[in-house]
């Protein structure tokens, strides 16, 4: 199987990883090909460490690599699936698509790894049909799979799209009905958003929060953690389409505004509810 993966950060990196991984010939696409190889060099650098501490072998890691490819746009012509994990904006991921949906082969499917955002708006008028597949961080590692259905998606698109899942080692959930934030992030996300009104509440520090949910309700990780690992800005996202779709009760925190404004995401910049 051909597949083109379209947003090269730290998702659609490990998305390309685990396609390759299971052996198919995958395309990774960045804002220029410069840049896609520069996120394939990061990825290999980090293979390589797992190389070294025993974890793969090197065999693996090249096999990978070399089934990772950083090509022109045109090369995803004859590709079986498109999925994109672009920047979480509507508007730019339809721009996408819209481009996409003239070049590729009419029977490929098209993928989206939002996480909260419509799959059935994000198709709205493509030729392609449009199917939701929401991959979770880190991709090598987690096992889950959403697989979301928009209101035009065929039974053969959606079909299509479980069964791609355990050929790359998932194991697929299958959201039937679209709604705003699926299953996991609408359970999930306003659990996270309630710790960070609580820290901002002042009822509780953010290291309280997190024992108290990992001691008493046997968490493997505190969902102030958790946050930083998802991205406080990714949060914030979510929590705002949720908002806008289902009212008050889902109302961002004022303290995850705040840190989202003041650049502190979590891990990824060094520092969120805690430092690394």
């Amino acid at each position: 199987m051909k597949v083109a993966v379209f947003g090269a950060g730290t998702m659609g990196s490990g998305i390309a990883q685990v396609f390759a991984q299971a052996g198919n010939e995958t395309y990774l696409y960045a804002s220029s090909p410069d840049s896609a190889q520069r996120h394939k060099d990061k990825l290999a650098a980090g293979l390589q460490k797992r190389v070294e501490k025993g974890k793969m072998t090197q065999e693996a890691v090249d096999a990978i690599l070399n089934n990772i490819k950083i090509e022109e746009k045109a090369a995803c012509a004859d590709c079986d699936l498109i999925l994109e994990t672009v920047k979480e904006n509507m508007a730019v991921k339809k721009e996408l698509l819209k481009e996409l949906d003239e070049i590729v082969k009419p029977e490929a499917v098209f993928a989206s790894n939002t996480s909260s955002l419509s799959i059935t708006e994000i198709g709205f008028g493509l030729k392609h049909e449009m199917v939701g597949m929401h991959f979770f961080n880190p991709v090598y590692a987690m096992k889950l799979l959403e697989i979301i259905r928009g209101e035009k998606t065929s039974d053969a698109a959606y079909e299509a799209a479980l069964a791609f899942a355990p050929t790359i080692g998932k194991t697929p959930v299958s959201v039937k009905k679209e709604v705003p934030g699926f299953i996991v992030n609408r359970a999930l996300l306003p659990m996270l958003n309630e710790a960070c009104v609580i820290v901002g509440s002042h009822i509780g520090s953010v290291e309280d929060v997190d024992n108290g949910m990992k001691l008493g309700c046997n968490h493997p990780m505190g969902p102030l953690e958790l946050a930083d690992m998802i991205g406080l800005d990714i949060l914030l996202n979510v929590m705002t389409v949720l908002h806008s779709e289902y009212g008050e009760k889902y109302h961002p925190s004022l303290l995850l505004r705040k840190m989202v404004r003041a650049g502190k995401l979590g891990r990824k910049t060094g520092e969120g509810f805690f430092k690394y």
